[in-house]
């Protein structure tokens, strides 16, 4: 019995110094899907498109339930049709800060849910006559799941809700409002360091 006991003791060190080796960060690569809501109240009939883009994320654990993750990709190009014809394009980097609650203790999946905020930056406008802000700032909501592969690394599948939105002018008159607000659903892999 005095064996078992201190096996078990070993054991429980032996689990407390691999947990404390793991450190608070992990970091996601994954491919996304901006499918675009396009909800033009400017009467133009504007839209834009759809896209698959790369996503790059850093995540920080507080501790095992909570963290914070950034959201980041590269400077995207989008393009703008009017009643379904093209009439230009314009660029935006849309990186978003969301805090996390992670559930635990089911076993090999690893499911979280997460909110926070947006800001996108929209440049090189080429719309041949109407212009948009230059940039934007909205909530943006998640949910997602991790499946380990080891300890180490894991598969990622993710949804995000993100609120964007422009003004859209005409020879300095704001004609009205155009949000995007895609929903990004995503696949990728995470290493936790």
């Amino acid at each position: 019995m005095k064996k078992m006991i201190a096996m078990a003791v070993l054991a429980a060190c032996g689990v407390g110094a691999v947990q404390a080796q793991d450190t608070p960060w992990m970091v996601r690569v994954r491919a996304a899907n901006l499918d675009m809501t396009n909800k033009d109240a400017t009467g133009l009939g504007l839209s834009v498109n759809d896209k698959l883009i790369p996503e790059v994320d850093v995540s920080y654990f507080f501790n095992k339930n909570v963290a914070a993750e950034l959201v980041l990709t590269v400077p995207q190009k989008q393009i703008v049709s009017m009643n379904g014809a093209d009439i230009g394009s314009f660029n935006h980097l849309p990186p978003t800060l969301l805090l996390q609650y992670h559930f635990t203790d089911l076993g090999g999946y690893k499911p979280y849910v997460g909110a926070g905020v947006n800001y996108t930056k929209i440049s090189s406008v080429q719309l041949g006559g109407p212009t948009l802000d230059n940039h934007s700032w909205g909530f943006a909501y998640q949910a997602g799941v991790d499946i380990p592969l080891d300890k180490k690394w894991s598969l990622n599948f993710d949804v995000k809700k993100i609120h964007i939105k422009t003004n859209v002018y005409s020879a300095g008159t704001n004609l009205g409002t155009l949000k995007l607000d895609p929903v990004a659903a995503s696949v990728g892999v995470g290493y936790r360091f």
